[in-house]
């Protein structure tokens, strides 16, 4: 087993009626005046909103309200909650939603902290981030695992570039997590969260540090359990169990314990930030266009891996190591197709795109040069050409 430092505060409080432990929380953690952030309607129309505020109310905890995060959640909202939650002196920042709403919920908090500096200077690591507020968070949307990751996505809409920033300050300090808040759920969305929840475990799981067989094993079930109830989801998007393994599979995916031991890859999602950022696409939906040909330009880099992927997670068992872990990917990509993702720029609703477009995002994706992609192949220029290439149908 590699060595690895493993840190996971999120205090999670999961079931049913977890989110009644909003205005209990909030108050655990230092909370006295808060800024609850959230995406469209969907909270409002389903009293879920309203539940929260009345704790607050009870509790006598104030509050402000900032509605109208998008997904690929944009820069110029969170500065405007940022200018909101520093004029109400907030000091605690509660996120109702998703993945998007949580990423601008740690930019407010990171934003408000530092009324001195302009947040997407933490994004492209011009300002170093030393200090910020706490962070709660209500569930409605197993996809991100943001609810209890140190890390945060944010697209800059006037320059469209979309960029992540990794630290412990972006932990939240706790998360309530009902299975029932996402019954309502699009099926599309359940997709896009199937899709980014095997994303962000596989990611890890193709690694160059081998040998860590428990972390493994974690992974690979991970991704059994995925592929189980993914199905039965889309099916059922009211079915408890399959909602309730998703949306733990989806925390568990992205606080490091999928990865102990080894090094990140996370190629594709740098290959699904471009398109987000340039064709506003959903994310999920961007990652499962790439992966596909990121595997197959990767596969030569080690074909035991992939195989052992096609063993312990697909049970294929016949076949040379080459044979196994190419009918691996295939297997992945015909099962993203089979709930509805897309696998390539025409499925993504983009179309085929003329070759200057694919030179632009080539560029933006190694910062012109100044980064290499992945770890599991250090991905150039060149290679991620080819790989964008290769979605490019």
């Amino acid at each position: 087993m590699n060595s690895f430092t493993f840190y996971s505060p999120t205090k999670v409080i999961f079931g049913k009626d977890a989110e009644l432990n909003a205005a209990k929380e909030i108050k655990e953690f230092g909370g006295t005046k808060v800024i609850i952030v959230y995406g469209g309607g969907s909270v409002v129309r389903s009293g879920l909103l309203e539940r929260i505020t009345k704790q607050l109310d009870d509790e006598g905890i104030p509050y402000t309200t900032l509605g109208g995060v998008k997904p690929n959640p944009r820069l110029s909202l969170a500065r405007e909650g940022v200018k909101q939650a520093i004029e109400n002196g907030v000091d605690f920042v509660l996120a109702v939603g998703g993945g998007s709403v949580i990423d601008t919920a740690k930019a407010i908090a990171h934003g408000t902290a530092n009324p001195e500096i302009d947040i997407w200077s933490f994004w492209t690591r011009e300002a170093v981030l030393e200090k910020s507020l706490p962070v709660g968070v209500v569930l409605t949307l197993s996809a991100a695992g943001s609810e209890t990751s140190n890390s945060a996505v944010i697209t800059n809409d006037e320059t469209h570039n979309k960029r992540g920033l990794a630290t412990d300050f972006n932990r939240p300090r706790f998360a309530l997590m009902n299975p029932e808040l996402t019954y309502s759920l699009p099926k599309y969305q359940i997709m896009c969260g199937i899709v980014d929840i095997m994303m962000h475990t596989m990611d890890r799981y193709f690694t160059s540090d081998l040998g860590n067989e428990l972390t493994d094993e974690i992974a690979e079930s991970l991704l059994r359990v995925m592929i189980k109830n993914g199905p039965v989801a889309l099916e059922n998007p009211r079915d408890y169990h399959a909602m309730s393994e998703i949306m733990w599979c989806g925390s568990l995916s992205h606080n490091g314990l999928t990865g102990l031991g080894g090094k990140q890859d996370f190629a594709t999602h740098a290959l699904g930030h471009e398109l987000s950022g340039k064709f506003d696409v959903a994310h999920g939906a961007s990652l499962s266009t790439m992966w596909g040909s990121w595997a197959r330009y990767c596969f030569p880099q080690n074909p035991e891996r992939f195989a052992q992927f096609g063993r312990k997670v697909w049970g294929i068992t016949e076949g040379s190591i080459e044979e196994i872990g190419r009918a691996a990917i295939d297997r992945t990509v015909e099962f993203f197709a089979s709930v509805g993702a897309p696998t390539s720029f025409t499925e993504l609703g983009i179309g085929v795109q003329p070759e200057e477009v694919i030179q632009e995002m080539s560029d933006r994706c190694v910062f012109y040069g100044k980064r290499t992609v992945g770890t599991f192949k250090a991905l150039n220029r060149d290679d991620v050409y080819q790989i964008y290439t290769m979605a490019n149908k």
